[in-house]
């Protein structure tokens, strides 16, 4: 197969979307094969949870790299373009280089005689770049669940489970336990130890903990004081993150078999950035972007919001020093928590736009106004898209939140904004 241009691997990709979730790990299996089993050739830590993943997987990535190792980093979904979703030591993989992942991924499938999906393809791809830069760790975050997850056919050595949330109900189940089950499928024999993550409900920790042990794998729980060891390093970040932050201290120790100093930590962490997790894009006026798109992650993020700015429900002397509240850009996908979403974030603000992303997914901004207006009283402006959102608010402080999508499609108007 000839490789292909950026523009045709992103059409392949597009294409692939009709094919949806696979369950089953067999089709990356059969792919990887036929690449020569790239996923053995580092070690790997993997990456599950309902919340926290992505932060925690390149604070990991990030921590194993200020250690002198060439470190791959795999992420989902990406903000803008797809080879935000694949690092190399801290820098997104050029796209000459993503092209060739993909167009060795289409080969192994093809000589497998097998169509894939598009998660299948990249997670191929990613695993491929990997072995051709030589890296010595791969850190791979879970896309959906972990069970029958693409990134599940590797073996890794450190599995870490960040949080457990009701999510995808009709693909992981309908209990946190049963969810609980399908993230802990990725504690494997090979593991030589899992992380468990602070805030988890017993039930569903036990299920983890059952797993580790059915697997002969020691679980290691995580101690929040590691990040207050390196509070400094971490004030560039929402006070949320000191949760992933002291996770990946844990995981990086346990990979590593040794305890990341203090030193190493600070130079790793302070400067990392955290694509669409209380990212600001501009400071004047404000534009930041947060892809909260669940109740629990509604409400972390909308607890920072309330430690930064004054909101409608501070007198002035609680919201003294603060910057006055900016306005609240909205929109939700439809099979999400839409009501719990709403309610954890809309209270807060004097001013809301619903709107939506151009994913189908999305709720209608009528929808979602309706929902706005049941949860706090007040009627909110609709805008049909986030073009039209962003125009209305031009000249105002905005947070935009309430998805992924959401967050990502306002930074790429803003980016294509900038270079008009």
């Amino acid at each position: 197969m000839a490789a292909l241009t950026y523009n045709q691997a992103v059409s392949a990709l597009e294409s692939a979307l009709k094919f949806g979730i696979n369950p089953s790990l067999d089709p990356i299996h059969a792919v990887c094969e036929k690449l020569g089993n790239p996923q053995d050739s580092y070690r790997v830590v993997q990456v599950a949870g309902t919340n926290g993943k992505s932060s925690t997987t390149r604070m990991i990535a990030a921590l194993l790299h200020q250690q002198g190792l060439h470190v791959g980093l795999y992420t989902s979904p990406d903000l803008t373009r797809y080879p935000e979703r694949m690092e190399i030591d801290g820098a997104v993989v050029s796209d000459e280089l993503f092209a060739a992942g993909i167009s060795a991924a289409l080969d192994g499938a093809k000589k497998a005689g097998l169509t894939i999906t598009e998660f299948e393809i990249l997670t191929a791809a990613a695993l491929w770049i990997f072995a051709k830069e030589g890296v010595d760790w791969a850190v791979l975050e879970c896309g959906l669940g972990g069970r029958w997850d693409a990134t599940t056919v590797s073996s890794p050595e450190v599995a870490v489970i960040t949080g457990i949330g009701l999510e995808h109900t009709a693909i992981l189940g309908d209990t946190l336990e049963k969810i609980a089950a399908e993230k802990a499928a990725i504690i494997k024999p090979c593991c030589k130890g899992a992380v468990i993550a602070t805030g988890i409900d017993p039930g569903p920790q036990q299920v983890i903990e059952d797993r580790a042990k059915e697997c002969g794998v020691p679980v290691s729980h995580v101690d929040l004081s590691r990040s207050a060891d390196i509070a400094e390093a971490l004030e560039h970040f929402p006070s949320y993150q000191r949760f992933n932050s002291a996770t990946a201290l844990t995981v990086t120790d346990l990979a590593l078999g040794r305890r990341v100093n203090k030193e190493d930590a600070d130079a790793a962490l302070r400067g990392l950035q955290i694509p669409g997790r209380f990212e600001t894009l501009q400071t004047n006026p404000l534009l930041l972007i947060d892809a909260a798109h669940n109740p629990q992650s509604a409400q972390v993020t909308a607890a920072e919001i309330e430690r930064r700015f004054a909101t409608r429900n501070q007198t002035s002397d609680q919201g003294e020093g603060k910057r006055p509240l900016p306005a609240l850009l909205i929109g939700v996908l439809a099979d999400k928590d839409v009501e719990g979403v709403v309610e954890a974030f809309c209270p807060l603000f004097d001013r809301i736009v619903a709107t939506a992303s151009a994913s189908p997914r999305s709720c209608s901004p009528e929808e979602l106004a309706a929902i706005v207006k049941k949860a706090t009283g007040r009627e909110p402006e609709v805008a049909p898209t986030i073009a039209d959102a962003l125009d209305m608010l031009s000249g105002t402080d905005v947070i935009a939140t309430g998805s992924i999508t959401v967050a990502g499609e306002v930074k790429r108007i803003w980016q294509e904004r900038q270079t008009k």
